[in-house]
């Protein structure tokens, strides 16, 4: 009887899902777009726009993933390693403020750093502007409605005017590489409007061939020129006429009408002219029912991976907008926003980047101005590493090797670092890098001497190997795992106060101290995020020879050295994990940063299983650091509650992001928030939230770090009524299906490439169990 009743339910579990399954996943509104926040993303991990769906004047930015100002430099001060001695011997003293001035004077980078060119910036391709001309004099507009389908990476817009019913369908082709306005009327020779085509600066528009086109070249702050750029409008239409005037394309009485939108840059010594018309050739051979259809076809492939159900709500037809509103005042009625936040982190993901160009930056793809916030280059002090915490688990491993990518080309200039300013072997990076492989410390050493960034992206690096058991993507990397290994082994410096190997000089990323004498400094000895990630490093390194055969007398010698490091974590009078390894007293309580735990999330050195200890110390720090802060932060601690296994305090995190905000000011303390559009805000925009969330949620549903899968680890009493997923990803290249019942699982599905046994933990209860062949 039992097992008849446990079949019943699992066959009405996964007839809800499947029910709930069919729900769409889309953003909508009934309204334009007020603000460049509240406008609709779309992108093909090369080009993006971002529509406003304006009535009578459409606005849309345009966005190529690889235009960037600046290019390659040589910022090193190859002096500074001669200042080493000095800086150490002030550190040991415990004069830290003296050791941070003479930092500043002689071991930052040279030059105007990432103030300037030719550190360079991502930047805004171009302004697309539709001007339309409606007959009459007063205009009612009506039904309007604008959305985005996550399912198929389309957007619409349709309203009525004058008794006539207009359309616009917007995506980024995943098909042939461009960007793909269609507007149509109900009516015969309803469309009259102009097209113009612009940038804030440094631009050319010209009309060629009954078509637009955009060129121009940004700054280099170097002797030879910046990168070039050339972006191409056509259109095809049905009835009407095609004119020029003004430097823009005037369209008449036309009944339908499609935008072509292409670009490219010589980015990487790419022909980028050839690319360009040959993908706007390719595009204008195809039919748009064909190009449509292959571009949500070949979308899918990759989003389609994984479905996700938390169970019934509430949540009614509100405008997304009108939704977060509802949401933040009542989280628990609405299951379905959780689920289109996460997906929408997949979206994001899938949209922002390729396999073969760039990683997402501080932005993803979309930016709307020249002088972006922080440059929209890549932190490496958690923000790009953040970008790609959520890849692995969400089934869309193949979306990680654009940074490795990018990771190849900072090694080279990181070696000249390492040796310019430790005397070091290997290869280092500090905290901000950009397309062109900048590795050296930044302008200022309260924040720019932070050296625990080439070993975190180690850490992004083989998190791919261990999600997937690529081995040859695991030889493919060696040589950076390797390299940054050695970096560290050959800087570290026995600590004459506690005989352990130690960083110096070094600091806890943007974070500052008070010494005994009433002072402030950054700049410390042996901070725990660098032994951490260090440690990490190494014991990943020894794997990662074994699996190769290779280098025994570097295993050993780490070996040796992973005997000496600090302990994982120690914890404080006040009961809290130390940030440093002096038990200082933190100027700001409730900093953004909250580095020392990075042993907790994204490494697995500190679990509540192993380390209990610790686990506690990980919670008094984080209530001490408080849920708010810029939206990467709150996600941070989502994540990091997430893995202390509690889920109520992770779902609180996770409501805390999703306050409504159109703040757009440089925000550096409590306040993030989302976006109308669903966008994270630092304020200002930035993508690292989102993306930290989605890891977060999922995180909350499975976690494989501590040696077991285990389901449900950290569901929160909003979700335990029942749900299901499919298709998430597990360490070791375990897909995984489970659906659960008030807060219990009743069925799982576990594949593998192969089969074999796996530890999981279910209900609480570790078992083996067997994975099914894929």
């Amino acid at each position: 009887m039992k097992r008849y009743f446990c079949l019943i339910t699992i066959i009405f579990l996964f007839a809800v899902s499947a029910h709930s399954q069919t729900k769409p996943l889309k953003l909508w509104y009934d309204k334009p777009a007020a603000q460049w926040e509240e406008t609709l993303p779309l992108g093909n991990g090369h080009l993006g726009m971002t529509p406003d769906g304006g009535e009578l004047e459409e606005h849309v930015v345009l966005n190529d993933i690889t235009l960037w100002s600046g290019a390659p430099q040589d910022a090193n001060n190859y002096e500074a390693y001669k200042s080493l001695p000095e800086i150490r011997r002030l550190l040991a003293e415990g004069k830290n403020n003296e050791a941070q001035a003479l930092v500043d004077k002689n071991f930052i980078c040279t030059g105007k750093g990432s103030g300037s060119e030719p550190f360079g910036k991502y930047q805004v391709l171009g302004d697309l502007k539709i001007k339309f001309d409606y007959a009459g004099n007063e205009h009612v507009f009506t039904n309007y409605k604008r959305e985005l389908s996550l399912d198929k990476a389309v957007a619409t817009c349709t309203y009525n005017i004058d008794g006539v019913n207009y359309k616009r369908e917007y995506f980024t082709s995943f098909n042939n590489d461009v960007s793909i306005i269609k507007l149509s009327a109900d009516k015969p020779g309803n469309l009259n409007f102009s097209i113009s085509l612009s940038r804030p600066e440094r631009f050319t528009t010209i009309e060629k061939n009954g078509g637009l086109q955009m060129y121009g070249q940004l700054k280099s702050g170097t002797e030879k020129g910046g990168m070039q750029y050339l972006t191409k409008v056509k259109t095809r239409l049905t009835g009407g006429t095609l004119s020029y005037t003004d430097n823009q394309l005037v369209i008449k009485k036309a009944t339908e009408v499609i935008i072509y939108i292409t670009a490219g840059t010589d980015f990487r010594g790419a022909d980028y002219k050839r690319n360009v018309d040959a993908q706007l050739t390719a595009a204008l051979k195809t039919t748009y029912t064909q190009e449509r259809a292959q571009h949500i076809a070949r979308y899918q492939k990759l989003f389609n991976r994984v479905k996700v159900d938390l169970g019934a709500g509430t949540a009614g037809d509100e405008p997304t907008d009108q939704r977060l509103i509802s949401f933040h005042k009542n989280p628990n009625a609405d299951k379905y926003l959780p689920v289109l936040f996460y997906q929408y982190g997949r979206y994001l993901t899938i949209s922002s980047t390729r396999v073969g160009l760039l990683p997402p930056n501080l932005q993803g793809l979309w930016a709307n101005q020249i002088n972006t916030p922080w440059n929209s280059d890549y932190h490496l002090d958690v923000n790009v590493q953040m970008n790609h915490w959520p890849v692995e688990v969400s089934n869309l491993s193949e979306l990680n090797l654009p940074l490795a990518q990018l990771v190849k080309g900072m090694v080279k200039p990181g070696e000249r670092t390492a040796k310019a300013y430790y005397n070091a072997d290997g290869w280092v990076a500090h905290v901000i890098t950009n397309v062109w492989g900048f590795t050296e410390p930044g302008e200022s050493a309260s924040w720019g001497v932070t050296k625990s960034g080439s070993g975190w992206l180690c850490n992004n690096l083989w998190e791919h190997y261990a999600y997937s058991e690529d081995k040859s993507y695991l030889r493919d990397i060696y040589p950076i795992l390797k390299g940054s290994a050695q970096f560290y082994s050959s800087m570290l410096i026995k600590d004459e106060k506690t005989g352990w190997l130690v960083t110096s000089p070094s600091s806890s990323p943007e974070n500052s101290f008070y010494l005994p004498n009433c002072k402030t400094a950054s700049i410390c000895v042996g901070p725990t995020i660098d032994n951490q990630i260090i440690r990490e490093l190494f014991n990943n390194v020894i794997t990662a020879a074994g699996l190769l055969g290779k280098d025994e007398a570097l295993k050993k010698d780490l070996v040796a050295k992973l005997k000496q490091l600090p302990p994982v974590g120690r914890i404080s009078k006040d009961g809290r994990l130390m940030e440093w390894l002096e038990d200082y007293k933190e100027t700001e309580p409730q900093h953004r940063h909250i580095s020392h735990l990075y042993g907790l999330y994204p490494a697995a050195l500190i679990t509540p299983e192993a380390t209990p200890a610790l686990a506690e110390a990980c919670k008094k720090t984080l209530e001490v650091r408080g849920d708010d802060g810029p939206s990467w932060s709150i996600a941070y601690k989502q994540l990091f509650w997430a893995r202390l296994h509690d889920g109520n305090r992770a779902y609180k995190l996770f409501t805390e992001i999703m306050k409504p905000t159109l703040k757009t000011d440089i925000n550096y303390g409590a306040g993030g928030g989302i976006y109308p559009n669903l966008l994270s805000a630092g304020p200002p925009f930035q993508i690292d939230g989102n993306f930290g969330t989605t890891a977060g949620i999922a995180e909350m549903l499975i976690q494989s770090h501590a040696g077991f899968i285990e389901l449900l680890p950290a569901v929160p009493d909003a979700w335990k009524a029942s749900g299901s997923v499919k298709g998430l990803k597990a360490r070791g290249n375990y897909t995984v299906d489970f659906s659960w019942k008030n807060g219990k699982v009743v069925n799982c599905r576990i594949t593998s490439p192969r089969p074999r046994k796996v530890k999981v933990k279910i209900n609480g209860v570790i078992k083996t169990w067997s994975a099914v062949k894929a």
